[in-house]
């Protein structure tokens, strides 16, 4: 009987995923050096239609945690006023005079471009991904990464890291079969102050969109000490006191 538990714990050990803790801990220090430990940030995301016509939004936007960020709409005048919190898998949407925050979901989009919710309420990577993989050529590491759950609004990512900055380049986003589903570009890296050099710019495309386009603008990112009760629900229609 032992020998035949011993050869059932084996298999099932062996039937689980192979991570790699490797590309866990750089995939960490990716995400530090996107992001502060909290902060504020401006963004303007741009989404851009195949006849060049282009929709703008002005969002200030607040992060903590690994698991915790909260923006509110500035612009454009129809949008303005309108929040939303991201805490771990759940996402609420505020809109002023509606009455309470509304549920919504990873792959919806607030602002009806190809970046989805997942995208603009990003939380830390390697919050919702594991590494099982880390491939290196010249001077980019390729880390793999796959979902922790079936909520994460990927399954799988593919990144592809500069080696000496520790920082993306470019993300793949994958379905389970490993069909692309978007591409994103991470360019313009700049200094923010603080020790904060991150890219200004991300862009992204989809082949499931074709002739689509959508711009994601980082500015005034900073170090910022904010309350729990900044990320709770009470406090979505607040978020712009903390301009």
């Amino acid at each position: 009987m032992p020998r035949v538990l011993a050869l059932i714990i084996i298999s099932l050990l062996t039937s689980l995923p192979a991570y790699s803790a490797e590309g866990d801990e750089i995939l960490q220090k990716v995400d530090r050096n996107l992001n502060p430990e909290a902060f504020d940030m401006y963004r303007k995301l741009i989404n851009v239609e195949p006849d060049g016509s282009k929709k703008e939004f002005i969002m200030y936007s607040i992060k903590k945690g690994r698991d915790k960020v909260a923006s509110v709409f500035l612009s454009p005048a129809s949008e303005k006023g309108r929040s939303t919190l991201r805490v771990g898998e759940n996402m609420w949407l505020y809109i002023p005079n509606v009455g309470k925050p509304i549920r919504i979901t990873s792959l919806q989009s607030v602002t009806g471009g190809i970046f989805n919710n997942a995208d603009i309420m990003r939380l830390d990577y390697s919050a919702e991904y594991n590494c099982d993989r880390v491939d290196r050529k010249e001077d980019l590491m390729t880390l793999h990464l796959k979902a922790k759950t079936r909520s994460v609004a990927y399954d799988g990512v593919k990144m592809w890291v500069d080696k000496e900055k520790l920082l993306p380049v470019k993300i793949e986003c994958l379905t389970s079969s490993g069909m692309l589903i978007k591409t994103l570009h991470f360019k313009q890296t700049s200094d923010f102050g603080s020790g904060i050099v991150r890219p200004a710019v991300i862009e992204t495309d989809s082949p499931l969109h074709k002739g689509y386009r959508s711009v994601m603008i980082f500015a005034k990112i900073k170090k910022k000490n904010l309350p729990d009760e900044a990320f709770t629900l009470n406090f979505l229609s607040r978020i712009e006191s903390l301009r």
